[in-house]
């Protein structure tokens, strides 16, 4: 039989492929086996396996049950479809989708999942002019975002607790009109039960915990992961260890920030100066 080789560093669908066959063939399983436990064909099997298909996050979670391989695949996916974002966000996604709580930080720009389509927008497109990505990367990364708050605003919903920095409010992204819907956006999200949105002052100073984003996600398990991020690479953390220390300064940052009331008085007075 005449097996296509294929080359992992290709790219991330090649990535893919080339794990799916490896896994199954460690495992003495066949084409036709695989199939028939995903319920896909076996040609829809070879052509994700040599590279020729793109895989779908539906399979990649059968392949993950037909292989006991635990989230292998589905990380893998999302490291497919996260191609034009920061390493390890795709592992943070991943997790991000199952999270029954999940506690954000934030500086000069609204978190991903509390951001408009037009706020998005605005931050890609400012990407784009200054070449950091192509076109068709910012529309993935829109994508994905529509596709990560679509997870995360499901039923039943976890708790989300966001603490943005006060340069988020006063960051003019995408001009007045774009932020002023913004800022409804968030005082409307504060509404909601399972969301509760503080802002940590400028009179915090150097008492604030963080000075880059964070990311906190407890899990169904009740461990807790960490993502964080520098502008160019991203960091995912499920070792307890380093995750501890992160927690406890979320902790701090939290009892040191605005109550929501307060909080939320202040994203108002930002959308009343606007011009």
């Amino acid at each position: 039989m005449n097996i296509k080789q294929l080359n992992p560093d290709a790219s991330p669908r090649a990535a893919f492929g080339a794990e799916l066959r490896r896994v199954r063939e460690e495992l003495g399983m066949t084409q036709d086996q695989l199939a028939e436990r995903t319920g896909y064909s076996p040609g829809h099997i070879s052509s994700l396996e040599t590279g020729r298909k793109s895989p779908t996050l539906r399979f990649a979670r059968k392949a993950d049950r037909a292989f006991g391989t635990g989230s292998k695949f589905e990380n893998l996916f999302f490291d497919l479809r996260a191609t034009s974002l920061l390493q390890g966000f795709g592992d943070y996604m991943a997790h991000e989708a199952r999270a029954v709580e999940l506690r954000l930080f934030d500086l000069g720009i609204i978190p991903g999942l509390l951001q408009t389509p037009e706020y998005a927008e605005a931050i890609t497109r400012g990407a784009v002019r200054r070449g950091s990505i192509t076109q068709i990367q910012a529309n993935e990364r829109l994508e994905v975002l529509a596709g990560r708050q679509a997870k995360v605003f499901r039923q039943p919903p976890p708790l989300l607790f966001a603490v943005l920095d006060e340069s988020c409010l006063w960051r003019p992204v995408g001009g007045p009109k774009v932020m002023r819907a913004q800022l409804d956006r968030l005082v409307e999200v504060s509404e909601l039960p399972n969301v509760t949105i503080q802002i940590a002052p400028y009179a915090m100073a150097e008492s604030r915990a963080f000075d880059l984003p964070i990311y906190l996600l407890t899990l169904p398990d009740h461990s807790v992961a960490a993502y964080s991020e520098s502008s160019q690479r991203g960091h995912f953390e499920r070792d307890p260890d380093a995750v501890r220390p992160l927690l406890t300064d979320y902790h701090h940052l939290q009892v040191e920030a605005l109550s929501q009331a307060a909080s939320v008085a202040l994203i108002r007075k930002a959308r009343e100066e606007l011009q």
